[in-house]
């Protein structure tokens, strides 16, 4: 099994983003040295929680801060973007990061983000934006290509850049089993997300994809990434989870808040949705959260990533948003490189 580091600036009060990105910074560099094999960046916009207009940006900043550590962006929003562009954006992070390219696209998820730039059109219509933009970007890297499609029409063109990989690794963030179908018929990586689920919703997502495996036998088996809140303890700390649930707790406040998208957002601030709010949902209860996310000591994270492997997982990415402090993430990232990687070495 493989580590990465899935990670934005997340910003809830009046800290800087210059201080902000330099603690990212750190922690990618953290992970590198560590032995992680990637680090993640998303696409969100407009969103004090989730401070990430251009992934490109900041993993072309990474490029030079690092030296072995692959650069994924994870992942960029498709209906957000024009195929020509974003295959040459792209390259050109792969040119200057000499071929460290992970390139991670998906449909979308957030209303308020579409609604300020794709108005009119649905998170959940984002599919057929993701359908056309994968194929045409394969075929843009690799030369002349036209394309007339019903999201998008282009005359012949090709990426300018080349980007060094001849095909940098393509991921598809999957849930449903028609994505995961489309992402293994057209030779993509998949990566899954629990969300507040338990073990139960991994094993679900797993299936799916061995069946889309199944269903494609003509494929190489690709990569399936689990990406899963982390955050450990000492043993000597009996209660130390509390404080990684309910950092959680609070982080998926937010996170319903602005999939609710009902309270007026200041300044890219979107009000969580109060405790009382969530208090009757067995999710959110700090034992969940716990059973739940991966919350524990080494040893208890070892044994789960153990089990995850079994089920085909070729990667667990260390999700370190979680609304605590940056001293917090650091030490728990520390911890889980110290005691938990060298069983999966």
């Amino acid at each position: 099994m493989k580590f990465s580091l899935f990670i934005h600036m997340e910003r809830y009060a009046d800290k800087s983003y210059q201080t902000l990105f330099q603690e990212l910074c750190e922690l990618v560099q953290i992970a590198e040295a560590g032995g992680f094999d990637k680090v993640w960046i998303g696409e969100h916009h407009g969103m004090q929680y989730t401070a990430s207009p251009s992934p490109l940006q900041q993993l072309a900043y990474l490029a030079a801060k690092t030296e072995r550590i692959r650069l994924g962006a994870g992942t960029f929003v498709a209906p957000f973007w024009n195929p020509l562009r974003l295959a040459g954006e792209a390259a050109q992070l792969d040119v200057i990061s000499n071929g460290r390219l992970e390139f991670g696209i998906a449909r979308g998820a957030y209303q308020y983000e579409f609604d300020r730039l794709t108005p009119g059109l649905k998170s959940s219509e984002g599919g057929k934006a993701l359908r056309e933009m994968v194929p045409a970007i394969r075929a843009l890297w690799q030369g002349d290509y036209a394309h007339d499609g019903e999201v998008y029409q282009f005359p012949t063109s090709t990426s300018v850049p080349r980007p060094v990989q001849p095909i940098p690794p393509m991921w598809i963030a999957a849930r449903d089993p028609n994505s995961h179908d489309f992402a293994v018929a057209n030779g993509c990586n998949v990566m899954v997300t629990a969300l507040m689920k338990g073990d139960e919703e991994v094993a679900d997502l797993a299936s799916k994809f061995d069946t889309a495996c199944a269903n494609h036998p003509e494929m190489s088996r690709p990569e399936l990434m689990l990406l899963r809140h982390t955050y450990l303890h000492e043993p000597s700390d009996p209660e130390g989870w509390r404080v990684g649930a309910e950092g959680l707790q609070l982080f998926y406040r937010h996170f319903m808040g602005w999939f609710k998208n009902e309270e007026p957002v200041v300044d890219g601030y979107m009000p969580p949705v109060s405790k009382e709010a969530v208090a009757e949902n067995p999710e959110f209860s700090l034992e969940s959260l716990r059973r739940n996310m991966m919350v524990g000591t080494p040893e208890e994270v070892v044994s789960r990533l153990k089990s995850y492997e079994e089920l085909g997982i070729t990667e667990y990415s260390f999700w370190s948003d979680n609304t605590l402090s940056f001293e917090e993430k650091k030490r728990s990232l520390e911890l889980f490189i110290r005691k938990v990687v060298p069983h999966f070495s």
